[in-house]
């Protein structure tokens, strides 16, 4: 751990803020994790600066060395995995085994992004007019500022930065206040890379500062943030009313589809990854399980024995399946949910107590509810805690409308050995991802990412659909 506060990263400089917070483990509460500065609304304006001072010179920059940098970034992810896994683990609070995958899956965003970076084909078209030659290609879309969360604090990061960077964009990045060291880490590989100063920038600070700032801003000419709904419907309107391009990232009530055929090993593998494994904090995780009749009571019995078997201890020591929840608040969110659903009339099977644990954290048992209707709160908010809802259903129709019926759309899933409900809930689940006999949580990199309704906003991340966000179209005609 440095003694000094680290640092943010303003046009090629490492800059103090106007104080500093202190980054404690999950796992351990009286593990320092280290002192962050925080930046301000004028280091956020400078950042801006910054960043539109650059962004010609990176555009400019020659394809081979845009693809260069990336890779670098990429390479040193993967040589690190390992180090940069265990400093994530240690404060976010995911198992060290998917600390150390999130890193490796971070270097995989650099690496394919880097091959994009090649692969900027332009298109030629026949004018209705004679002798005319029309020409159709993409340029960044300028200064692009990054707002990212808590949960997957690199992940997320790399596949907005990586192809912000790999289509010519200058780019300030915001990191969730909850989990700066990984933020930070990521911001050292990139501040050695042969980049124009103010090229990239991180300020790290509070969503009422620099959030704020950066959202309010006239000066960058996109915003792409993951976040709650609440939040991104501020984001929304204020993007809007300066005419900034804007993509979001927001809730999800996912739900796992459990039929009378599926195979029962699979359904509780998959519920209980999708439910519960990386605390449940994740926006794709199944918070709500719908089985129909002739499997749900084989099912809560299978699942509740699955769940029993789970270890719940400090993300860095071996064995650990389920980490601490990532801080206090949403301990004690997931505790208020937890009596909300009492209250509302669902029966608590398994779980849902704290654990005192040594050293001491944010410990509780994985959850889950029978007994409840999706006109329940719990089956209608968004909990992001590993606490999960069965709703009992008579058939393939009545699991189907109540998937459907949420005012998220991100994920779903369905685990069923017959062809034709797979095919039918493949084109009627109202949802951006379908999975078939999978979890609901785990995509992959190289494909397009995004929800539905409430749950997004704005073009889809990921893959070749990302420089819809990150790039503009401009049509040239030419006369000979």
């Amino acid at each position: 751990m440095s003694l000094q506060p680290y640092k943010n990263y303003i046009g090629g400089n490492w800059c103090d803020g106007q104080g500093v917070i202190a980054n404690h483990s999950p796992s351990d509460v009286e593990d320092l994790i280290g002192h962050y500065q925080q930046a301000g609304t004028e280091q956020t304006l400078d950042a801006i600066a910054a960043a539109r001072e650059a962004q010609p010179q990176w555009a400019a920059t020659g394809l081979e060395q845009r693809q260069h940098v990336l890779m670098a970034i990429g390479n040193e992810l993967i040589a690190r995995k390992e180090e940069l896994g265990k400093l994530l683990s240690r404060e976010e609070g995911k198992p060290l085994a998917e600390g150390i995958g999130e890193v490796a899956r971070s270097a995989q965003f650099f690496h394919y992004y880097a091959a994009e970076v090649l692969r900027q084909m332009g298109e030629t078209a026949a004018s209705v007019r004679p002798g005319i030659d029309i020409e159709v290609h993409r340029e960044p879309v300028g200064v692009v500022g990054i707002i990212t969360p808590w949960n997957f604090p690199m992940a997320t990061a790399a596949w907005k930065i990586a192809p912000a960077l790999a289509f010519g964009n200058a780019v300030v990045f915001k990191p969730a206040n909850l989990v700066p060291a990984s933020a930070w880490a990521l911001t050292e590989i990139i501040s050695r890379q042969a980049l124009p100063a103010g090229t990239f920038n991180l300020v790290m600070g509070s969503g009422a500062e620099v959030g704020e700032s950066l959202i309010q801003s006239a000066d960058i000419d996109a915003l792409t943030f993951t976040g709650s709904l609440q939040t991104g419907r501020r984001v929304a309107v204020a993007t809007a009313g300066n005419l900034v391009r804007c993509q979001l990232e927001m809730g999800s009530k996912n739900a796992l589809v459990v039929l009378d055929d599926a195979d029962l090993e699979t359904a509780v593998e998959c519920a209980l990854n999708g439910a519960f494994f990386g605390t449940g904090q994740k926006c794709t995780a199944s918070s709500r399980l719908i089985v129909s009749d002739g499997i749900h009571d084989r099912f809560v019995e299978a699942l509740v024995a699955r769940m029993r078997q789970l270890k719940v201890g400090h993300a860095l020591a071996e064995g650990t399946q389920i980490g601490p929840v990532a801080e206090a608040r949403q301990l004690e969110q997931n505790l208020e949910y937890l009596n909300l659903a009492k209250a509302e009339g669902a029966t608590l099977v398994e779980g849902g107590e704290l654990l005192d644990l040594v050293p001491s954290g944010h410990y509780m048992r994985p959850a889950l509810f029978i007994n409840t209707h999706n006109a329940m709160r719990i089956n209608r908010e968004e909990v992001f805690g590993p606490i999960a809802c069965v709703i009992r259903v008579s058939d393939y129709e009545q699991a189907l409308s109540m998937l459907n019926d949420t005012e998220y759309g991100l994920t779903a899933g369905i685990i069923t050995q017959s062809l034709r409900h797979a095919s039918d809930f493949k084109r009627r689940a109202r949802t951006g991802c379908v999975m078939v006999n999978l979890p609901t949580a785990g995509t992959d990199y190289h494909v397009p990412f995004g929800g539905r309704k409430a749950s997004s906003f704005g073009p889809r991340e990921q893959g070749q659909y990302a420089r819809e966000f990150y790039t503009v179209v401009k049509t040239t005609y030419v006369r000979p």
